[in-house]
């Protein structure tokens, strides 16, 4: 299973200047304006180079190496905020972490493999939530649905979690279950058939 690697160094710059006119400068230069906090510490404002960060950010929940002024920093990436019309970054917001240190994450379910034929699957959770440790995140719990017939289903509790981590979410969450569709399509044509007769326009 693929796991988040501590390879995404970047080189940063403090940050000086704030509000929203200094941030629209910081991204008309290719940058993008962030915050590092946690771990008692002082907020720091910082920029990161626009392009790396953006093509990090197509992976969840990675961890960064900061260099901020020669110190090493490591960060978990906690929210990104993005213009809704343009989808830009504008703005992150960066957690401290440290090695060997457990943090509480999202992470994706991405079910593999092909249901029995005739059969239908309805994935209930897309992400679970996990205690893992911040330099060994997982970017995805995969599911193997290879051949599963009608009736099968599958819960948190049955998920196999990379070593170090710990399931958050309840272990009675149901993630995935199999049907046969024929059933259930007689079983929708079927409630609809029941319903009240259209009210006539003659009384």
């Amino acid at each position: 299973m693929a796991q988040a690697e501590i390879s995404n160094h970047l080189v940063t710059e403090v940050r000086e200047s704030f509000g929203k006119g200094a941030a629209r400068k910081i991204r008309a230069v290719g940058k993008i304006p962030a915050v590092i906090y946690g771990h008692g510490t002082e907020p720091q404002h910082v920029t990161l180079p626009g392009h790396e960060i953006s093509l990090i950010l197509r992976k969840s929940n990675q961890i960064l190496e900061l260099d901020i002024q020669g110190k090493v920093q490591l960060a978990l990436v906690k929210d990104v905020q993005k213009d809704p019309v343009r989808q830009i970054i504008e703005h992150i917001d960066l957690i401290v972490v440290r090695k060997g240190e457990k943090v509480t994450i999202d992470v994706p379910v991405h079910l593999e493999g092909e249901a029995a034929p005739g059969m239908s699957v309805n994935q209930d959770a897309n992400t679970i939530s996990l205690e893992a440790e911040a330099t060994n995140i997982p970017e995805s719990i995969v599911v193997s649905i290879e051949g599963a017939e009608d009736g099968t289903q599958i819960f948190a509790r049955d998920l196999t979690l990379p070593a170090g981590s710990s399931l958050i979410t309840d272990e009675d969450t149901l993630i995935v279950a199999v049907s046969n569709a024929a059933e259930q399509d007689l079983g929708e044509e079927g409630e609809s058939s029941t319903g009240e007769e259209p009210a006539s326009d003659s009384e």
